[in-house]
């Protein structure tokens, strides 16, 4: 519940800090380097719903969001197409 009532109280622009930072300072380097490209490139001009569903994605298990992003496993439906987004940076 705090941490519903924190989101309503952040600037869009403090959210933005807050969830690049959090891209790049992960738990195995290899998310630090995916995440922080994809939040330097997209992050500005998501729209707060897409914010929102990224700051769930960051919630979950690097081990678990490396084999999404790589294609070794499939991801939780609810991510498919945001990991489609993260994956796609690096295809270019």
């Amino acid at each position: 519940m705090i941490e519903a009532q924190a989101d309503l109280e952040e600037s869009r622009e403090i959210r933005i800090k807050r969830l690049t930072m959090r891209s790049m300072r992960r738990g195995i380097k290899e998310m630090d380097i995916l995440l922080s490209g994809f939040a330097a490139a997209n992050l500005a001009e998501m729209t707060d719903a897409q914010l929102g569903e990224y700051d769930h994605l960051l919630r979950e298990n690097d081990q678990d969001l490396y084999q999404w992003v790589t294609g070794q496993a499939p991801a939780p439906e609810r991510f498919n197409a945001l990991i489609d987004d993260i994956s796609r940076t690096y295809q270019k």
